[in-house]
């Protein structure tokens, strides 16, 4: 029978408890499932310290050693598959069997990474007789990480599988709300041989630590996921010091659904996907354009799929959807439906609080909404869809264009010509074209506009854990 882990700080290789303690609250009914360490300045210097040893061991690494250590922490992640399930479930709310697929997700990321470690190339560049040109990666250093609640295994595991494969040095400050995965992660390599103090894992308030740790000069990236203001606070942060960065920041996803595909077929596929997490994901297909034609049975068809949706509690194995986050997450879903409604917008299921046990929301669809209401410029970040008519492809491209956003964009058609028009227009990092899936471990995945800077997964991905040094040699002095 799986149990909730015993919170701690994971620091030069030993896991420490601090007499500052958050609760940790499963979202499915309030109740406190545990108590969490919180990191106090000594325990940043210690981090911080530990990570200067780590990197110096762990840069002088084989890359086959570092995949070694790597692959053999992602083989004991999937062993205990079910125990970071159910963790995953306590403290996030999201299905079981979610839970599970996350964690198989999240041993991806290590596993690609651990095999793309062993092919970080350089290069040779032709020169004059007798002067030869080499260009290098090498580990950037120590990178002071920060991973979201809203997937508590797999977001931490993104990061630290990318700079572990480089052969940084990681403190990794995971979220409060949802601390259990990257403690699990932590576990793993401890138990897989991982030279102390190269990953540390800390907790606390996210404005001290960030404010502490990136300034220091010991820290040579920083890298996070969370949203756009966080995202270039810690920026300029990071500027003032010239440390580079590496964001995915926050989205509002478009879905162009052109008048060639069965609208009735394409209703059910996507809101199957967006309830998925409860709408809690950056990727999130959000903002849907339907072609005039298609509008009323693509819309009856999504509605028709969003209400036959079983929320609940995760470890429920009917559940289908589990709660927001947390209260405030609550209150920010009614608000921007009540503004919606107000600038006429048409509320087609859903738009309130479920009991008043658990942070549960209603899947919701909001119908022909004006530009001028919030929730069309703002992230909604929960189970909210808007289903909004176009007259024409170019007038839908327009439409996904129009935010600063630029994360993951969508499109259903059956037309090359259609799949072009897509192509070259939609301002995003990641397209997906009759699919819904946005990254995978082989493919960069990252933002353009305010959704962020830099790429993680792919061969792109290690890059940003890297330097380049070029070397010039003269074979003769003279």
């Amino acid at each position: 029978m799986s149990t909730y882990p015993d919170l701690h700080l994971y620091i030069d290789g030993q896991f420490r408890k601090t007499t500052a303690m958050l609760p940790v609250v499963n979202p499915a009914n309030e109740e406190v499932i545990g108590d969490l360490p919180i990191a106090d300045q000594r325990d940043l210097d210690d981090a911080l310290e530990a990570a200067r040893r780590g990197f110096r061991v762990w840069s002088r690494t084989s890359p086959r050693d570092r995949s070694d250590i790597i692959l053999k922490a992602a083989r004991l992640l999937r062993e205990r598959m079910n125990d970071v399930a159910y963790s995953i479930t306590c403290e996030h709310g999201k299905p079981y069997r979610q839970g599970q697929l996350e964690v198989v997700r999240g041993s991806e990321f290590f596993e690609w990474d651990a095999g793309e470690c062993q092919r970080l190339y350089g290069r040779a560049i032709p020169g004059a007789p007798g002067l030869r040109h080499t260009v290098l990666r090498q580990p950037i250093g120590t990178v002071a990480a920060f991973a979201p609640w809203n997937f508590p295994m797999s977001q931490p595991a993104r990061k630290v599988a990318g700079a572990l494969a480089a052969g940084c040095s990681v403190i990794l400050k995971a979220a409060e709300e949802t601390p259990a995965g990257a403690l699990h992660i932590a576990r793993a390599f401890h138990d897989a041989g991982l030279p102390a103090g190269v990953l540390n894992l800390v907790f606390g308030t996210p404005s001290e630590i960030s404010s502490y740790l990136i300034p220091q000069d010991q820290i040579r990236l920083v890298a996070f996921t969370g949203s756009t203001v966080v995202g270039r606070h810690l920026t300029g942060l990071a500027s003032d010091h010239m440390t580079p960065v590496l964001m995915e920041l926050g989205g509002h996803a478009p879905v162009i659904v052109c008048d060639d595909v069965d609208p009735e077929e394409v209703g059910g596929i996507c809101a199957s996907r967006k309830y998925r997490n409860a709408g809690q994901v950056c990727t999130s297909p959000t903002r849907f354009y339907v072609g005039e034609t298609q509008f009323e049975t693509f819309a009856q068809s999504f509605v028709a799929s969003a209400d036959a949706i079983v929320v609940g509690d995760g470890l429920n194995e009917k559940t289908q959807m589990g709660p927001v986050a947390n209260e405030r997450r609550l209150a920010a879903m009614s608000e921007l439906v009540e503004d919606a409604v107000s600038n006429g917008a048409e509320l087609r299921t859903g738009g309130h609080r479920i009991g008043n046990k658990g942070y549960f929301f209603e899947p919701t669809v909001l119908a022909k909404v004006p530009d001028k209401a919030r929730i069309m410029s703002e992230e909604p970040f929960g189970p909210i869809a808007i289903i909004n008519p176009v007259s024409s492809l170019e007038e839908g491209i327009a439409q996904a264009n129009r935010l600063p956003f630029g994360l993951a964009a969508y499109g259903f058609t059956h037309s090359a010509a259609n799949v072009e028009q897509l192509v070259d227009g939609v301002e995003t990092g990641n397209l997906s074209i009759n699919t819904l899936e946005a990254s995978l471990p082989e493919t960069p995945f990252g933002g353009v506009k305010s959704s962020g800077y830099g790429r993680e997964g792919g061969e792109e991905g290690l890059h940003h854990y890297t330097v380049v040094k070029n070397v010039s040699h003269k074979i003769a002095i003279g």
